[in-house]
């Protein structure tokens, strides 16, 4: 009998672990940065997930916010870390196990500094022109937001004068922002030198050249690596399956970033417009993986979204 009872309270103990576990991984959290295309792919996948019957909550964070929350347990997934330009960053917490790595979801990208075509013709055609230009750029090199990893290292060759580029002012803002004053330089065929990348419509609304120079912080064509908090996948292998399988192309997110962007577009409308005109991409994202209660998972995403 006390054997018996023994058993019992063991198995129960299991039970409500197991439904103690089930129950953390009902709910996804998301680090969203700001930037378009983090902001188009998180909208994907969490409409997905939500197909599938999970929770999913998005918080607004900054890079360097983002890294510290999934040390702290306080955000899951992460679908924008560039690499190598995000290295210095998230490498200490990559080597010290708080942060995992568990799969590429994008290749091909670019980010440093770009020039309007008309400005790379003058001359300006790498890091090392920048200085020559100063009065034709007000002396000013135009990041993004404040807080980003580029922008600090942009402040860091102007404070050791590489390229000449002391006195050079970094004006940091957000994307939009940022896009206004290289839109409004161009209108007016005037010089400037800001941080560009692919995937981005910019690389459409605007004929850029992207500067040599800087390939020893942002590196050459690069990736886009999905992390996770430590242990995320250990404990929700279903939610970990997907996030593995979820894959994007550069084609893809120029075509939703440039509805969102020109076209004024809600991100969950354009990536579900996307989605529903490429559902074969879709269901490779959820091959074998199943719905928060256990059922399949291609048949609910399938049925949701009207494939």
């Amino acid at each position: 009998m006390i054997k018996s009872a023994l058993t019992l309270t063991s198995a129960l103990a299991l039970s409500l672990v197991a439904s103690s576990a089930l129950a953390q991984c009902e709910e996804v959290t998301f680090s969203d940065v700001g930037w378009t295309d983090i902001t188009t792919t998180t909208a994907a996948t969490k409409q997905v997930l939500e197909a599938l019957g999970y929770d999913v909550d998005v918080k607004v964070l900054s890079v360097p916010v983002t890294f510290a929350s999934l040390k702290s347990d306080d955000v899951d997934v992460f679908l924008g870390n560039w690499m190598p330009a995000q290295a210095g960053a998230i490498n200490p917490y990559i080597e010290s196990g708080e942060i995992e790595s568990i799969s590429t979801n994008l290749t091909g990208t670019k980010y440093t500094l770009a020039v309007p075509t008309y400005t790379y013709e003058k001359g300006l055609k790498s890091y090392a022109d920048i200085a020559k230009f100063r009065e034709e750029l007000d002396g000013k090199i135009y990041g993004i937001e404040p807080g980003n990893e580029g922008n600090a290292y942009l402040v860091s060759l102007t404070e050791k004068n590489t390229f000449g580029l002391e006195g050079f002012k970094i004006v940091e803002s957000s994307e939009q922002g940022m896009l206004a004053q290289v839109r409004r330089a161009v209108d007016d065929k005037k010089d400037v030198v800001f941080l560009g990348w692919e995937p981005h419509p910019m690389n459409a609304n605007f004929s850029l050249k992207y500067l040599p120079g800087g390939e020893d912080f942002f590196g050459g064509e690069g990736v886009v690596h999905t992390v996770t908090r430590k242990g995320y996948v250990e404990e929700c292998p279903n939610v970990g399956k997907f996030l593995k399988q979820v894959k994007f192309t550069l084609p893809m997110e120029n075509m939703i970033m440039g509805q969102i962007l020109n076209d004024g577009a809600e991100a969950d409308d354009a990536t579900m417009a996307w989605m529903k005109a490429n559902p074969e991409v879709v269901m490779g994202w959820v091959d074998g993986v199943k719905t928060v209660d256990g059922a399949d998972g291609a048949a609910a995403v399938a049925a949701k979204f009207g494939f």
